[in-house]
């Protein structure tokens, strides 16, 4: 059983004891340090709003109990959207002028876990310096509850999903008119959580025919919630038996998306980004973003249109942040989050479905058909245990000289870039290992590139 607190929320198994897992007093701890933390950042504009969302998960409604309960008893206002989406309710700060939200949700997470995901008034994840302020009052514990005659209020909105629906189909480029000429039929895998309320609701707006699959928000997920190759067989067996153009996999809180072609092939997570990257630049030329482990494939489609790519450290706040600066049309991580701009600074499953779609339909093609156009690229994921006595950045500077002749990224741990790939190293910050990903032209390739790295981190550690 784990707790995971750090600068972007708190997260763990649910039960156990305090300080060890995610249990009532560790929700009301932290829901008070977020409290305290936006009271202190808008204590002159009144008694501040606070947005709550919350996936399908069975914890989620005993949490969103807790964390609506201690907000008002610090002081915040509640609006309580009930299940929805992390996108969604992102939008939803934006919508109702809120001065925060908290997203109750896991993300990937299996069902035993849970987290409280927090947000500013801009809808966006509490950046580093930010979060470390909330991590430090959770950890001090000095919180001054209201009197009866200053708690917050509580009440519940509706319609949030569909306002972010109507948000997606409003974007100048999300073709509707071609959408619904080409008659797609799809079929959605929605692990049983928000996926499965609003990714089909969006595609029937879209004039797409939607067969279910695990579409009921119970929260019982029916396979390991990551869209990854190994869970998407039931989709894969769907898509083919009933003839579909292909299918669609979100995660349990919708900020990832993946296809599987009409013949039950992987479109492959990494490439989400990439073919909506590439609709988007077709139309609006411009900069793009993607974390440090992200494919070499979206810098090469960036280039393909004149515009520049760069690199963030891994992490939503991070890839948002260099989007900023560098005034990025579109950008994401490899993980099949879609970050668009013209919509908000978040990834958006929605949003990324609405944009393939665009793409499939005015180029009109198949799902396989343009998977093959564009570079073909494979990542190895790898980890090695470090004793906890040594100094990974030493470590890593160690790897850093033996790579001395090839371009070097230490923003994040330590990008290698070589002529035949590329491989990051990165120090977990839940365990005692070092992540290793590799990228190269075949896989077999990808995971030379990360054997040599991990020989090499091997030498030191003898």
């Amino acid at each position: 059983m784990t707790l995971i607190q750090s600068i972007s929320g708190i997260r763990g198994t649910i039960g156990g004891y305090p300080g060890d897992n995610l249990t009532p007093v560790d929700a009301v701890r932290f829901a008070a340090a977020y409290a305290r933390w936006l009271k202190e950042r808008h204590r002159d504009t009144g008694k501040p709003t606070v947005l709550t969302g919350r996936d399908a998960r069975p914890s989620g409604e005993m949490l969103n109990r807790l964390v609506s309960a201690t907000l008002n008893a610090m002081g915040i206002n509640v609006l309580d959207a009930g299940l929805s989406t992390t996108p969604s309710v992102e939008m939803g700060v934006l919508f109702h002028h809120t001065q925060g939200g908290i997203i109750l949700t896991a993300s990937h997470n299996p069902v035993a876990w849970n987290a409280l995901k927090l947000l500013n008034e801009q809808g966006e994840f509490v950046d580093a310096d930010e979060g470390a302020k909330i991590l430090h009052y959770a950890t001090e514990g000095k919180f001054h509850f209201e009197t009866i005659d200053k708690l917050g209020s509580y009440q519940t909105v509706e319609g949030l999903i569909d306002r972010h629906i109507q948000a997606v189909l409003e974007l100048p480029l999300v073709n509707l008119p071609a959408i619904r000429d080409k008659k797609f039929r799809v079929v959605v895998d929605g692990v049983n959580s928000t996926g499965g309320i609003a990714i089909p609701a969006l595609l029937r707006a879209l004039g797409v025919e939607v067969i279910e699959l695990y579409c009921e928000p119970n929260g019982q997920f029916p396979h390991n919630p990551e869209p990854l190759p190994e869970h998407l067989t039931a989709l894969s067996e769907k898509v083919i038996e009933t003839g579909a153009d292909f299918g669609i996999v979100v995660d349990p809180d919708v900020d990832r998306l993946a296809f599987v072609c009409e013949d039950g092939s992987l479109f492959g997570e990494e490439y989400t980004l990439v073919a909506c990257a590439d609709y988007v630049l077709s139309h609006t030329p411009g900069n793009t973003c993607s974390n440090l482990s992200s494919t070499r494939a979206l810098k090469d489609i960036t280039g393909k249109y004149g515009g520049n790519y760069s690199a963030a450290a891994v992490g939503e706040v991070n890839v948002v942040a260099e989007m900023k600066r560098t005034g990025a049309v579109i950008g994401g991580e490899g993980n099949g989050g879609v970050i668009y701009p013209a919509l908000h600074y978040g990834r958006d499953a929605l949003a990324g479905t609405a944009l393939f779609l665009s793409l499939l339909a005015e180029r009109n093609l198949t799902a396989k058909e343009l998977r093959s156009l564009y570079p073909s690229y494979h990542i190895s994921k790898n980890k090695i245990s470090i004793p906890p006595s040594i100094p990974v950045e030493e470590l890593l500077s160690k790897v850093q000289e033996h790579y001395r002749h090839a371009e070097t990224d230490t923003t994040d741990g330590l990008k290698i870039d070589l002529p035949e790939g590329w491989i990051h190293l990165r120090k977990s910050n839940t365990e005692p290992i070092i992540r290793i990903y590799s990228e190269s032209t075949n896989r077999q390739e990808a995971g030379k590139l990360a054997s040599a790295a991990m020989q090499i981190i091997r030498s030191y550690l003898k």
